[in-house]
């Protein structure tokens, strides 16, 4: 991977406070009702989930409450520390277990390990070999296994700057550019759309590919502080829950998630 993992480390509070913030809580929310919709019929009992790149654990606590168990694979030890603690405070230690690593180049009881649930979430925008990541991503997952991948949703870039920032003139720059740059974790990002990814999941042997946005009008909404107010934010989730596969809304959601089926050999 082309970011050094201490890139990572050093953003922990802005991360932790983004995660809290309305619209960090709608990006899991929206996530796991969305993975929730496919986990039926993956198996009896509590299911094995890999989560990769899945730093302090914020979609793994919530399939770990869920009862299932999850694996989260980092490579920055700060993140997964923080997992581990999380894990610990709420009472999820014995289904959460953190492991230190590269996603394309897992350990082997992890490459080859069955597991019914892969997630890949925020990692494409980060890798130079998209189709090599997702390969590696898939490998782990069993046959008839729920695959879900998230990233930045290049469509949404030149709406995002002329309602966020009322620049027109780099709203237009930004239809020609799949980079972005974020202060965060100082970083340039590279921006794919579903339309990218959908056939490149195809061609690696995933089916029943669903389409999903992810904060499809809440960072359009230019009056931040209102969405800390209970009510409009209780709103405002029940919208992005409600148009989160609904066209032409995932378009030009901020985010896009795609779930898929891993082919049976």
């Amino acid at each position: 991977m082309p970011e050094a993992p201490e890139k990572f480390d050093t953003a922990m509070t802005t991360w932790q406070e983004w995660q809290d913030a309305p619209w960090g809580r709608l990006r899991y929310a929206i996530a796991e009702a969305n993975l929730v919709r496919h986990l039926d019929g993956l198996g009896d009992g509590p299911l094995r989930v890999l989560d990769l790149a899945g730093g302090d654990g914020g979609d793994a606590m919530r399939l770990a409450a869920r009862g299932h168990h999850v694996t989260i694979v980092d490579y920055a030890p700060a993140m997964l520390a923080a997992a581990t603690e999380r894990a610990s405070a709420s009472g999820l230690t014995e289904l959460i277990t953190c492991v230190q690593a590269d996603v394309t180049a897992l350990p082997a009881d992890l490459a080859a390990g069955q597991f019914d649930v892969v997630l890949c979430h925020n990692l494409l925008q980060y890798v130079d070999d998209v189709s090599g990541t997702l390969a590696a991503a898939l490998a782990p997952l069993k046959p008839g296994g729920l695959f879900s991948a998230m990233a930045i949703n290049r469509h949404s870039a030149a709406l995002n700057i002329t309602v966020r920032e009322m620049d027109p003139a780099a709203a237009l720059a930004a239809l020609d550019t799949d980079q972005v740059r974020t202060q965060m974790f100082n970083s340039t990002l590279t921006m794919y759309t579903a339309e990218e990814i959908i056939p490149v999941l195809h061609g690696l042997g995933c089916q029943d590919v669903q389409h999903y946005g992810i904060r499809s009008f809440c960072d359009y909404i230019t009056d931040d502080a209102r969405k800390y107010n209970p009510a409009f934010y209780a709103d405002l989730e029940r919208l992005e829950l409600a148009t989160t596969a609904r066209p032409p809304y995932m378009h030009t959601a901020r985010l896009f998630q795609l779930t898929a089926r891993k082919r049976d050999s």
